[in-house]
């Protein structure tokens, strides 16, 4: 079986685990010649917005930026221009959906993210991500 990954998405949200699925995937899209796309998903929840409200997903949405700045600068210094994509919602149905409607031929996302708590009530990320993906799916340790 021949493996031409072409398209590789980035799960991006900050951690060092993401930093190193990042660098992961750079090596991965300089070996294949494929083009890299870094997504990061604001987790939202009803209970997040009922509790939080409109100042908390502010805070989301502004930490979105400043992640995605630190992952754009990684990418750049390793050669890419990378395609930013932000998205708010649920963040393994969300980096699914986008998987499927971008044809992505590998996700690569950390094995732990910066949602540790989180994981308690939501249960794994990478987990729901390699479960529903289409594609191949790269967790990084």
């Amino acid at each position: 079986m021949v493996t031409n990954y072409s398209r590789i998405l980035v799960c991006y949200d900050g951690s060092k685990y993401s930093d190193g699925a990042l660098r992961q995937a750079c090596d991965l899209a300089k070996r294949y010649d494929s083009a890299l796309t870094l997504i990061h998903v604001i987790q939202k929840t009803k209970k997040s917005d009922l509790l939080a409200g409109n100042e908390y997903t502010q805070i989301l949405r502004k930490y979105a930026k400043s992640a995605l700045v630190k992952a754009q600068k990684i990418a750049k210094e390793q050669g890419f221009e990378p395609k930013i994509v932000t998205k708010e919602g649920n963040a393994a149905n969300e980096i699914v959906k986008y998987s499927k409607t971008d044809k992505t031929d590998l996700i690569v996302v950390g094995s732990k993210g910066l949602g540790a708590v989180l994981q308690i009530f939501l249960g794994s990320v990478s987990s729901k991500i390699a479960d529903r993906s289409l594609c191949s799916v790269l967790i990084v340790k």
